[in-house]
């Protein structure tokens, strides 16, 4: 369904993204964030569903400027690889937020615009909330999530959590929760991946409820 294209961040870094159109006119934009395993096929997937909802949809290539083309599975040597590359993004976290921006510039001809993402990409979502211009963001198991706490969103944001998640306490849930008691903050019984149908941790219920309330917020928010 969708393609690849090159978007170019206000300091003239060029990179890729998969964007996927809407069937007919577009209701609004979402912009898809990677997990640590790059824009492969499950964020491909993700991405071809918000089209398929009527959104035009964008999920940048983030890694690409630290490393072109990844496109990992989910093997130790994967999350390894995976875990670096993370690394390297928080390190650069402006850098990345960038990248988000050009992604959205070329989103929002589409209407307002939504971002979501999962894992670090759940992180990612919440920086952007907070310092972006987004209309709604929707952030999966963003674990480093606490270490941005003090940030406030700048639009309708949720989250949503595993209680099973051995990566992310649910002390550091509450911590969130306590800091934002305005925000939704949703709890699932899945651990870490559970939005993932190509993961162990894949659980089918927990999924699909995030997703009916991710639609939800941005039917409401974005069109």
């Amino acid at each position: 369904m969708g393609e690849t294209i090159q978007l170019t961040a206000v300091d003239g870094h060029q990179f890729d993204a998969y964007r996927a159109e809407a069937d007919g006119e577009a209701r609004g934009a979402v912009v898809v964030i990677q997990e640590i395993f790059g824009v492969n096929i499950h964020i491909r997937d993700v991405t071809d569903g918000y089209a398929s909802q009527g959104y035009l949809a964008i999920a940048p290539a983030i890694f690409d400027r630290f490393e072109r083309g990844v496109d990992l599975g989910y093997e130790a040597d994967d999350i390894a690889i995976g875990r670096d590359l993370k690394a390297l993004g928080n390190e650069n976290l402006d850098k990345v937020l960038a990248d988000v921006k050009a992604a959205y510039d070329v989103a929002k001809d589409a209407g307002k615009v939504g971002i979501t993402g999962y894992c670090w990409g759940g992180v990612v979502v919440w920086a952007a909330a907070c310092r972006l211009d987004f209309d709604a963001a929707s952030s999966y198991y963003g674990g480093g999530i606490i270490d941005l706490v003090d940030e406030t969103p700048k639009c309708p944001t949720i989250l949503h959590f595993g209680k099973q998640d051995e990566s992310i306490s649910l002390d550091d849930v509450n911590a969130i929760s306590a800091a934002h008691p305005d925000l939704d903050v949703y709890l699932y019984d899945a651990g870490h991946g559970f939005n993932c149908d190509r993961r162990g941790s894949y659980d089918e219920e927990s999924s699909k409820m995030a997703t009916a309330r991710t639609l939800d917020l941005f039917s409401g928010a974005l069109g």
